[in-house]
């Protein structure tokens, strides 16, 4: 890793990765796009989970439009496929991700936050989809992972009319996950990440893995695949010594929250 817009540090066994290009508010480039690919392609075994943070006021702004270049059809499909490949590998990964926001999640920011499996927002976060008043589209996965989140209509409206939420709204539709007073983001996406940390790894990877993908089939496909999944889980060896533990009484039962 050499890019010097991105930092990776470890707190035990999470890796806190953090865009750092404060000085336009964390927006992409290709460098920044491909070492965040590298970064989640290359990350240590010893890694349960992730968190990504944007450094300064803003987590990321979105595209950088000052290194935006005129491309043919075939260029512009290329450079998307780009994105959807780098996303993809935090999307479906080796460790679940949570998104620390604050500030812009604006455009390719955005597609980034949505590629992540739990979105934090502080108070501070405000979400934007500008592309439809620039002439463009988004190429990043916006289009099939936005509209998961909160549906098609609205995405629509927000790329017809450039309409911004604010950090309450947004998460009210489904931007996030978790809501907390400015500042206080990324203190939660890390204390969420130690939590799934602790998590079977094999539970972690059908949620991440197997889950989306149920979502997407039929309901016959979707029983199915989960049975399968199910049985490769309870099967590992530390699902069967955890459960083994509760039914010892020496696990903790859920309590109300």
């Amino acid at each position: 890793m050499t890019n010097t817009d991105l930092r990776i540090d470890h707190q035990g066994d999470i890796a806190i990765i953090r865009l750092t290009r404060p000085a336009k508010r964390n927006a992409l480039n290709d460098g920044l796009i491909l070492a965040l690919r590298d970064a989640f392609q290359n990350l240590p075994d010893t890694v349960r989970a992730a968190v990504i943070d944007g450094e300064g006021p803003h987590f990321c702004a979105g595209l950088d439009l000052s290194e935006l270049s005129e491309r043919d059809a075939g260029a512009g499909l290329r450079h998307s496929r780009m994105w959807h490949d780098a996303l993809e590998s935090i999307q479906h990964g080796p460790v679940p991700v949570v998104a620390a926001l604050h500030g812009a999640v604006v455009g390719g920011g955005l597609e980034l936050a949505s590629a992540c499996h739990i979105r934090v927002a502080d108070a501070s976060t405000f979400y934007a989809l500008p592309e439809g008043s620039r002439g463009i589209f988004v190429g990043g996965g916006g289009s099939v992972r936005i509209p998961r989140l909160i549906g098609v209509a609205r995405m629509t409206d927000m790329m017809m009319t450039g309409r911004v939420y604010n950090a309450e709204d947004g998460e009210r539709v489904g931007f996030a996950q978790y809501l907390v007073a400015e500042g206080a983001a990324l203190d939660k996406a890390v204390e969420l990440a130690q939590r799934i940390a602790t998590n079977a790894p094999l539970t972690n990877y059908a949620l991440m893995h197997a889950l989306p993908r149920i979502a997407d089939q039929p309901a016959d496909h979707g029983y199915f695949t989960e049975a399968l999944m199910a049985g490769i889980a309870q099967d590992a060896p530390e699902a069967k010594a955890r459960v083994r533990a509760f039914l010892e009484g020496k696990a903790a039962k859920v309590a109300k929250g």
